[in-house]
């Protein structure tokens, strides 16, 4: 299996893993490493050790989910990536993203192909909409509240 670390500024992670397992239930070989300012101190050696053991559990590779291009996860996600094989990086991270690839994953071998379907699909996910492109017209009173 490819195992997953989610981490970026401050609830990030924590949130986005609120509803992944709202949306997809707890996850094996998924863990989330926040990058807070409380343990800014500590968030190097912390995602270090979070993708050096998801690394040795999961012999065909670890793809860490960043948020932002650019920023203090990210910088330290790459510099870990240099030290250990088989890590992909994906930026602009999103739920769309993460569920799909959690159910492609499955009997994955490619963690190289994996983390360019991520950005496929995380591409994708980002639309515009409008109550009437969903509807299909001005019809706004059938819409579903409940979500889907």
């Amino acid at each position: 299996m490819i195992g997953f670390i989610l981490t970026g500024h401050g609830e990030f992670s924590c949130g986005l893993k609120s509803a992944l397992d709202m949306v997809a239930g707890d996850q094996p070989a998924f863990q989330i490493v926040p990058f807070e300012g409380s343990e800014a101190a500590t968030y190097g050696d912390d995602l270090r050790s979070a993708i050096t053991s998801m690394r040795a559990e999961c012999e065909e590779g670890v793809i860490v989910f960043v948020d932002l291009l650019g920023g203090t996860p990210f910088n330290q996600s790459m510099m870990i990536a240099n030290d250990v094989d088989k890590i992909e990086i994906i930026t602009g991270t999103n739920l769309p993203m993460i569920i799909e690839l959690l159910f492609a994953r499955n009997g994955a071998t490619d963690v190289t192909a994996l983390a360019e379907q991520a950005v496929t699909v995380g591409q994708a996910a980002v639309t515009r909409q409008s109550l009437a492109s969903v509807m299909g017209g001005d019809d706004a009173d059938e819409l579903d509240e409940d979500g889907i």
